[in-house]
């Protein structure tokens, strides 16, 4: 039996559109200067311990996982990945595919649609997935064969709540 994973979508607390820039160089708010530290917090409270962190290369994105990840007492290391900005959860699940063996808790700092698409595709649950929202997910088997339907959705929120399933985690503590 594999052991179990979990598998964090965080995405990327609130941007600012008052200026001019492209979309994907759109830094955090003064908003979401605050939120992603929220984030943080709960991922060192109740996480086991992140082994990975994967990040899109947009700049709110990566504003994100830095203000949030100061708040772990051990930050895990950071993978910037381009392909996950603008991602469908079609192309995410390809990258969930791709994750370590040896990682067996991994965020994944993102975007709207992909993330809520992804989360409700792995636990056919509807995740919603506003600013600054994490979506916890356990990983029922490896991460190169994790599918539509397989896994479980333990907590979603802002901050999250705990959803009733199977059983609780062995890497989340309440």
């Amino acid at each position: 039996m594999s052991p179990q994973r979990i598998l964090v979508l965080l995405r990327h607390a609130k941007s600012d559109w008052s200026g001019d820039q492209p979309d994907d160089l759109r830094p955090l708010a003064k908003r979401g200067r605050r939120q992603a530290p929220e984030a943080g917090r709960w991922l060192e409270e109740h996480s086991g311990g992140i082994d990975l962190a994967v990040v899109s290369t947009a700049t709110r994105a990566r504003q994100t996982w830095q203000l949030a990840s100061a708040e772990l007492r051990t930050s895990p290391p950071v993978h910037h990945e381009d392909r996950v900005y603008a991602a469908s959860a079609h192309e995410l699940l390809g990258l969930v595919h791709e994750l370590p063996t040896d990682a067996l808790a991994v965020v994944v700092v993102g975007h709207n649609p992909g993330l809520e698409d992804l989360a409700t595709t792995l636990t056919g649950q509807s995740v919603s997935m506003p600013t600054s929202a994490l979506a916890v997910i356990e990983v029922l088997g490896d991460w190169q064969s994790s599918a539509a339907g397989e896994a479980v959705l333990l907590a979603s929120g802002r901050p999250p709540e705990a959803v009733p399933s199977r059983g609780p985690a062995d890497r989340m503590r309440d």
